[in-house]
């Protein structure tokens, strides 16, 4: 069978969840994502070796903000790197796709939304308002 596209997962209607094809749909799209963030990487690494002397205090500290705000994008990309990964490693050891506290089909409309999800819509919700409750 060809590729499978974005239009053929979120119109799939077939019984045969996670199959062969989504996996690779799915492990294709994580290493997709996986290769964008490397590359943003090495562009910010790049970026932050070129020290542009700058004289000027107010331009000194324009420049500083940009690459601390340059460096907490990186780090929240760092963070979907692990998270993409661990989903990869889901992929490859028959897991990816069902939910980590029910054990039911996460859906494909969701994980094409966000694909490392690990949870149901139902289980994150129910994480979140227990997270509400106990934090007031």
């Amino acid at each position: 069978m060809a590729k499978l596209t974005e239009q053929d997962i979120l119109n799939w209607e077939g019984d045969d969840y996670m199959n062969a094809d989504h996996l690779e749909f799915f492990k294709d799209r994580l290493l997709q994502m996986q290769q964008e963030l490397l590359i943003n990487a090495n562009a910010t690494a790049n970026h932050l070796q070129e020290q542009e002397a700058t004289p000027d205090p107010a331009d000194r500290a324009t420049l500083e903000e940009e690459y601390a705000l340059e460096l907490r994008t990186r780090d929240r990309e760092r963070k979907l790197l692990q998270k993409i990964q661990a989903s990869i490693r889901q992929i490859d050891d028959g897991s990816y796709g069902y939910c980590e506290d029910t054990g039911e089909p996460i859906g494909l409309r969701r994980l094409m939304a966000r694909p490392t999800a690990t949870l149901s819509v139902e289980a994150q919700e129910r994480r979140e308002r227990m997270k509400r409750q106990y934090a007031d």
